[in-house]
């Protein structure tokens, strides 16, 4: 599908206004605090916008409307829904600790909690994951996605999406990218709707929908399904969903720099809200897909993968098309930006600050931060291409099976450091040692077990571990953490009612789609 002059004037202003806005609003960046976490000084709809669009890439435009299209049908909107349900435990548990000690990055709050090696280790750890892993991931599949749906080059629409989000965020820094995912984030949601809302047009409207869909609209499914039983459900899920929610940088960035703890649990709400509608802009319209093209999408040599292109070539007009492109292609962006701007946050901080130069001033830091931002992108551009190879098993398996390598014994760490005071140093640092042995040998040995569910035992077993040292050696007295005495702490009266108003409403939404 070629766009046509309208779709192409539309992508043009689109991502004029974009580049200029998020620039000129962060034109001022001068220090530290300035360009890595916007001055500390973002407010609620900025952080609810900023994590959904930090989260919707391409994967989910074509993988998850794929698997909606499959045989998982509205089951893979667990990913959405219990999401929601993960950011009400963040904005209550999680976000008031980080909020209350100041820290600049995820890493920096193990120092504090267990010593400085921990700290080191987990942004060595994030760093091999966010450069060889998730950047070039994130630039292979959106590359992938626009090469699919408007048969454009790879390479070219990698380099091409690496350039847009490398510009604003080198210039501005995190508030850039906040600005930028204003209009990205609403851009992904509309663009979702219009879909969805030409999907139902395209199958003669809602209830005939549901009438001729019935079986792929559960959400529960069988102990032998091969994607996604109901026990992964129950156990595994968890363990991705927390560390990515609550632990991952380049998502609880933009909540680091919350201007009060008010607006940041607002924030984080206001994405699990949004997350709640997600399964229905994207995997909605990849059932409706299977319906109409179910013969393009299961023959010889197809996939369903296809779902969502299938529907902008054959429903989408021209100029909406345009802005399905910017839409598409701006959900890609923000993810790429706010890796890159966390990942150059963790090396400047965590390593850079710290064993290479410790007396870096403002200017420093913010250079470095700067360089690394380009570097990191120039990296990802080189790997991504390679990603097509299939010794790689598919670019889900890909990522899915590196953070395996990580996120049991990093969420271990931070879990049990928060509940049990008296846990050691030793055990932290042990938690992130012993994940990269125990998990790489049950992918070795049980590779026919699902990941979700390996990364279960090794997060169990890591606890254990942590358990013994801990009544082994605990600390003899509990450690206190720093506290920032200018930092507004009082939450918001209705928090707590928003959280429950997710938590029923996701509950509900199980019940009714069993």
């Amino acid at each position: 599908m070629k766009l046509e002059l309208l779709d192409i004037f539309v992508l043009v202003i689109f991502f004029a206004v974009v580049l200029s806005i998020s620039m000129y609003k962060s034109r001022k960046e001068k220090t530290g605090e300035d360009y890595f976490l916007a001055s500390r000084k973002l407010l609620w709809p900025f952080i609810g916008l900023s994590l959904i669009a930090a989260n919707i890439s391409s994967e989910h435009f074509v993988g998850m409307s794929g698997q909606g299209a499959g045989n998982v049908g509205l089951a893979i909107a667990s990913y959405e829904w219990m999401a929601a349900i993960t950011l009400v435990v963040v904005a209550f548990f999680f976000l008031p600790k980080f909020l209350k000690s100041g820290i600049y990055t995820i890493p920096e709050f193990l120092e504090y909690r267990y010593n400085s090696s921990a700290r080191s280790i987990m942004a060595f750890y994030i760093m091999v994951i966010y450069v060889g892993v998730t950047i070039a991931s994130v630039l292979y599949s959106g590359g992938l996605a626009l090469k699919a749906i408007f048969d454009l080059d790879l390479t070219k629409s990698i380099w091409a999406i690496g350039a847009i989000a490398a510009v604003y965020t080198i210039w501005g820094g995190l508030k850039a990218v906040a600005w930028a995912d204003l209009f990205q984030g609403s851009a992904l949601i509309i663009g979702g709707a219009i879909v969805m809302v030409f999907g139902f047009i395209a199958v003669g409207g809602v209830p005939a929908f549901f009438e001729a869909n019935a079986d792929k609209l559960h959400m529960i499914l069988p102990s032998d399904h091969p994607v996604l039983p109901w026990t992964a459900l129950v156990i595994g899920l968890w363990i991705p969903n927390f560390y990515y929610w609550g632990l991952n940088q380049f998502i609880t960035q933009r909540s680091l720099a919350a201007k009060t703890l008010k607006h940041g649990q607002l924030g984080v709400l206001f994405a699990a809200f949004l997350k709640l509608l997600i399964p229905f802009i994207i995997v909605i319209p990849g059932i409706i897909a299977y319906q109409l093209y179910s013969g393009q999408l299961t023959g010889p040599g197809a996939t369903t993968d296809a779902a969502y292109p299938l529907l902008i070539r054959n429903l989408i007009p021209v100029g909406i098309r345009g802005f399905m492109f910017a839409a598409l292609a701006g959900a890609v962006i923000s993810s790429l930006a706010s890796m890159l701007n966390s990942a150059s946050t963790i090396f400047t901080m965590d390593l850079y600050k710290r064993h290479f130069k410790k007396d870096a001033g403002q200017f420093a830091i913010v250079t470095m931060g700067r360089s690394t931002t380009l570097l990191f992108v120039i990296i990802g551009c080189i790997i991504a291409p390679q990603l097509n190879n299939p010794k790689f098993g598919g670019i889900f398996t890909y990522i899915q099976e590196f953070q395996g390598y990580i996120s049991p014994g990093i969420l271990a760490a931070f879990v049990f450091g928060l509940i049990f005071k008296r846990a050691p140093a030793s055990a932290g640092v042990t938690a992130l040692l012993v994940n990269v042995p125990v998990y790489g040998f049950l992918h070795w040995q049980f590779s026919e077990i699902a990941f979700l569910n390996r990364m279960a035992i090794t997060f169990v077993l890591i606890l254990l571990i942590m358990g013994v040292i801990t009544w082994l050696n605990p600390r003899k007295k509990p450690l206190e953490m720093p506290v920032r005495k200018d930092f507004d702490m009082s939450p918001a009266p209705s928090v707590k009612w928003l959280g429950i108003t997710v938590i029923i409403i996701t509950i509900a939404l199980y019940v009714i789609f069993w």
